[in-house]
Order: structure tokens, then C-alpha cells, then sequence
């Protein structure tokens, strides 16, 4: 597998989670961040949902796909934006990828905030990891600067 292809595929313990937090997302209910993407899907046109924990870092938020190339990572570039929703508050948004090189300062961001919830998908990856090791890690992870556009 390269890391163009890097995928880690939910487990049903995750989909449970997953659900459940995205209920709870729809509900007003945000866990440490969490919101719901909604992203329009590339081959059924229908709006897809996922829980996500967008990151508030300088120049974003962004959204980092911490499990590598998912379904929502791919529609997200067929579609370039989307929305988050906690409770009644739905923002839309573009998206835009972030080249490799750009990466590594907010995967170390993200890992300070939420390796105790990603860092399994990050391997031996952390936030005090070398400029050299989350740069090596970045194409595994994609990572989108979004703009609100309401």
C-alpha cells in the first residue's frame, strides 16, 4: 500500500462511535471539538456524514483524515467544500488541499490535541515528533484548509 492509497477502514466498534458521535454532533452535543461533515459523495451525489474534529490553527480551521485516504477525503476533492453542523449551526465551507510540505505544523497540532483519540492512525508518529519524521508521515494523512463561505 503507498501512501497515496494509506487507508485505515473503520472497525464496527469505530462505526458505532462514529454514529454515536455524530448524533451527538446533530443534537448541539460537540465532544472536545467534534462537528459532523456532511460532503456531497462523488459517485452517488448523495450528502455522506461523518464525524470530524476540526482544528483551529492559524490560517484555518482545517480538517486533517487522521485514518489517511477515506471516503470522505475523495469526495471531499471531487467536491471541494462541504458542511459542518453542530446542532442547529451549519457552516459551509471550500475546501483546499494542503501540498505535503505544508503539512507537518498542523499534524503536530493535531496530535497535541487529539493523539490521544488519532494517535493509533499515526503509528510511531507523535506531536514531538521531528519536522523530518511528520513530513515522511504527510502523504499518508491528508490534511484541507476550509473557508466558511456563510
Amino acid at each position: 500500500m503507498t501512501a497515496t492509497t494509506h487507508y485505515i477502514r473503520p472497525g464496527r466498534f469505530d462505526n458505532l462511535l462514529n454514529g454515536t458521535v455524530g448524533w451527538l454532533a446533530r443534537r448541539g452535543i460537540s465532544l472536545m471539538g467534534t462537528a459532523e461533515l456532511s460532503v456531497v459523495g462523488r459517485k452517488s451525489g448523495e450528502w455522506r456524514r461523518v464525524p470530524v474534529n476540526p482544528l483551529p490553527y492559524e490560517g484555518g480551521p482545517y480538517l486533517v483524515s487522521a485514518r489517511g485516504h477515506s471516503e470522505w477525503v475523495r469526495n471531499m476533492r471531487a467536491a471541494g467544500g462541504g458542511r459542518l453542523q453542530v446542532g442547529r449551526r451549519t457552516k459551509e465551507f471550500t475546501a483546499v488541499e494542503l501540498p505535503d510540505a505544508e503539512k507537518a505544523a498542523v499534524l503536530r497540532t493535531y496530535l497535541k490535541k487529539w493523539g490521544w483519540e488519532v494517535g493509533r492512525f499515526f503509528g510511531d508518529i507523535n506531536a514531538d515528533s521531528t519536522d523530518a519524521e511528520l513530513l515522511a508521515a504527510a502523504p499518508k494523512h491528508p490534511v484541507f484548509r476550509i473557508t466558511i463561505t456563510d
